[in-house]
């Protein structure tokens, strides 16, 4: 992430424990749903790698991404220069006030969330302990509130240790398939802190064997959003739509559509085993136990 971004953070909404922690109870709450049953942590389960290991995640009235968009990541999305698919949120904070006010997601509105919030006087006492006695509670405060525990999600691995100068935290053949990653081409997208989260042009050489699934074509210059490569293994299946859910076919499909070349199934093994010193070191979350309900709380509504 660029420095002047962490800078605009830092001034616009400092990380504090009290912070953190009224962040991840409002995460895993359904209430702020519309039924009353879907809460961040349903598409992006932290306990799951950070997505919800289905091709198209499933809202509210069961009803399925409308563009068969497959959920993100949320660990290390810190590191995105952009949130969503298209790139179309600037950080974790504009990007949590999306799916709450998606129709097919948490169908939820800016005034119930806030009715929500503001219904349990747990909720405005640990406000008031996160921001000061004056706090307002807004929705945007809400989903600042989520974006700021959302940046906590990070996950050191064996590679950031090998690069520390840890010769020792990678095997001999994660480090021949780091080789071969680069030999290959995949460090061309596959860049920075997260090996991904950049925008970059989608089919450069060839289509997609799947393109036709959804109506997805990334941004209006076509861009789409590079998925991170840490923790890949734990969160198939793979590309925007869903489609593939071995990491080995991933692998070569990516070869022929974006680098126009034959990823040989050795290479592709030899990758996937460069891959596995990505996964990182989890944080530990524990569960938060959340507000009571008030007689004020809006109910759950399926409708």
């Amino acid at each position: 992430m660029p420095l002047f971004k962490w800078i605009h953070v830092i001034f616009k909404n400092g990380i504090t424990d009290a912070k953190v922690e009224l962040g991840k109870k409002l995460y895993f709450d359904p209430r702020l749903s519309k039924s009353g049953i879907i809460s961040c942590n349903t598409c992006h389960n932290l306990g799951e790698g950070g997505d919800d290991g289905v091709e198209a995640s499933i809202g509210h009235k069961w009803t399925a991404n409308p563009h068969h968009v497959n959920a993100p990541t949320v660990y290390n999305a810190v590191f995105f220069d952009a949130q969503f698919w298209d790139g179309r949120a600037k950080d974790l904070e504009e990007q949590a006030q999306g799916p709450m006010q998606a129709a097919p997601e948490m169908a939820s509105t800016t005034d119930f969330v806030e009715k929500v919030v503001n219904s349990m006087p747990e909720y405005v006492n640990d406000f008031k302990d996160a921001y000061g006695k004056d706090v307002k509670i807004t929705f945007e405060k809400v989903t600042d509130t989520i974006g700021l525990f959302e940046r906590t999600l990070v996950t050191p691995s064996a590679f950031d240790d090998y690069l520390n100068g840890d010769e020792n935290a990678m095997t001999p053949a994660q480090k021949d398939g780091l080789k071969t990653f680069i030999q290959v081409g995949c460090a061309t997208c596959h860049t920075g802190v997260a090996l991904g989260g950049n925008m970059n042009a989608f089919n450069v050489v060839d289509t997609y064997k799947h393109q036709n699934v959804g109506d997805f074509k990334g941004d209006a210059n076509g861009m789409v959003k590079v998925p991170t490569l840490r923790n890949v293994t734990k969160t198939a299946p793979y590309f925007h739509n869903g489609k593939i859910w071995s990491l080995k076919e991933a692998i070569v499909e990516m070869g022929r559509i974006q680098l126009g070349v034959k990823i040989s199934d050795k290479e592709a093994a030899s990758i996937e085993e460069f891959m596995k010193a990505l996964d990182g070191r989890m944080p530990e979350i524990t569960i938060p136990m959340l507000p009571s309900s008030t007689a004020t709380t809006p109910k759950p509504d399926m409708n």
